[in-house]
């Protein structure tokens, strides 16, 4: 349902390249953002069978959020009445109708969310996979707690969703530690669902080697995509003397992730700072990503003016491929998001050498091995993430031996190829099971 943006995207078209060679046929249907770059389908999944849902020419409302973002086009889901509502189901039953989908074997449906209630109206014989990305049980479970008063819909949301899990025929979840939130969120049993980890393209993410100074001149100085709030990308712009430090030799510590309150980057500035205060190195800190005009609470702009830490560039939003090159460039790869249901960007990261930063919860905290692959902190330790990061720009020996560590391990868990073949098994499995429960 969502225009490409987080990980998710990244999710289903890997996905989609990969499956072909485990037998299965893919056309994707996506929302898209026509005509405004890295988020419109037709670019983002160039070279698939893609039908594009336009939020920009109408095709359907724009899509809402499991985050509550204030002034965001994108409302909480929980907010959203009954009225409108049924206008995303009919949109997307509509959609799903154009594509065919009455006719394929199985409906592979990111989330939960009105398609799958378009689903069941349009194509209610052909059994649905759902692949949950944590978003959605993040939401489930502030509903729990006592949602916020302004979401006055989120005891029928909750119900929906609730709804589209039990209708599916397997519920795919990011790792084992999710399956126990499923069955209390959702009330689906964990025989029912199946593990279905993010992954990475071995091909792309890869140890390369890479001029450091050209590289940041070309995204600092020469053609700078950072942005200051209310202003335009490229409105952070560096000069050579700046960038000094990323191309003098001293480490380079970055982090990739959108400027959302639970990916705590106010509180890395500030742990980056201590850092740089308790050690003779003159690290930097890279933050690649950030949508542009989005962000909550704390701008990075306003932390690094705040907290006074050295050293800090804004690199902007930039597309996927170029990820790896931004990883070559840099020495450790620091995720201090307390929230993250995965963490796809430490596992790229690893596959690229670099050993990982993260908190020790939900995903980050089953993908990074504390000692062996990286440094686990706990959520909100700001004083526990400053050493760790200290650890990690004073010992570039460590660094080696867990960035190494790192990159075995990603590529014995996480590469597509792997994880298609297994979709695919899960996609035969149900295949079958419908064929075979037919009458006749």
């Amino acid at each position: 349902m969502f225009f490409p943006r987080g990980g998710s995207a990244h999710v289903a078209r890997a996905l989609a390249e990969e499956l072909p060679a485990h037998g299965w046929d893919v056309t994707v249907v996506s929302g898209s953002l026509g005509g405004r770059g890295v988020c419109d389908a037709e670019r983002f999944y160039a070279g698939l069978d893609v039908h594009a849902v336009d939020f920009t020419a109408g095709d359907a409302p724009m899509h809402p959020s499991y985050e509550d973002r204030p002034d965001a086009p994108d409302r909480v889901f929980a907010a959203v009445d009954d009225d409108e509502y049924e206008r995303h189901v009919a949109a997307w039953a509509a959609a799903l109708e154009a594509a065919g989908a009455a006719g394929y074997d199985v409906l592979h449906l990111h989330h939960l969310t009105p398609v799958h209630e378009a689903a069941a109206r349009v194509a209610p014989h052909v059994p649905v996979v759902v692949h949950l990305h944590g978003t959605e049980l993040l939401m489930l479970e502030r509903i729990a707690d006592g949602p916020p008063p302004t979401w006055t819909h989120a005891d029928a949301w909750a119900r929906r969703m609730r709804r589209w899990a039990h209708r599916a025929d397997r519920v795919l979840v990011l790792s084992p530690s999710q399956i126990p939130r499923v069955e209390a969120l959702l009330g689906v049993g964990a025989d029912r669902c199946a593990v279905a980890p993010n992954g990475f393209d071995p091909e792309r993410f890869a140890p390369r080697p890479v001029d450091r100074a050209a590289h940041w001149h070309e995204h600092l100085v020469a053609h700078p995509h950072g942005w200051r709030p209310g202003e335009d990308e490229g409105s952070v712009r560096y000069t050579e003397a700046e960038i000094a430090p990323l191309t003098s030799g001293d480490p380079v510590v970055i982090a990739v992730g959108r400027f959302t309150a639970v990916k705590r980057t106010g509180l890395l500035i500030r742990a980056f700072g201590r850092a740089r205060r308790a050690t003779p190195v003159r690290a930097s800190l890279v933050l690649l990503g950030g949508h542009p005009g989005e962000w909550e609470g704390e701008h990075p702009c306003e932390a690094i003016a705040a907290s006074g830490a050295p050293d800090v560039f804004l690199a902007g939003w930039h597309e996927h491929d170029t990820l790896p090159a931004f990883f070559a460039a840099a020495d450790v790869n620091v995720l201090a998001s307390v929230r993250e249901q995965f963490g796809l960007v430490l596992v790229e990261g690893m596959a690229c050498g670099l050993p990982a930063v993260a908190v020790d919860r939900f995903g980050p905290g089953e993908i990074v091995e504390d000692g062996r692959t990286g440094w686990l902190v706990g959520p909100d330790d700001e004083t526990a993430l400053a050493r760790a990061l200290c650890q990690a720009i004073d010992g570039p020996a460590e660094r080696a031996r867990r960035g190494a560590l790192a990159r075995e391990t990603a590529l014995a868990r996480w590469s597509w190829p792997a994880l298609a073949d297994r979709l695919a098994q899960v996609l035969g499995e149900v295949a079958r099971a419908e064929v075979g429960a037919r009458p006749g």
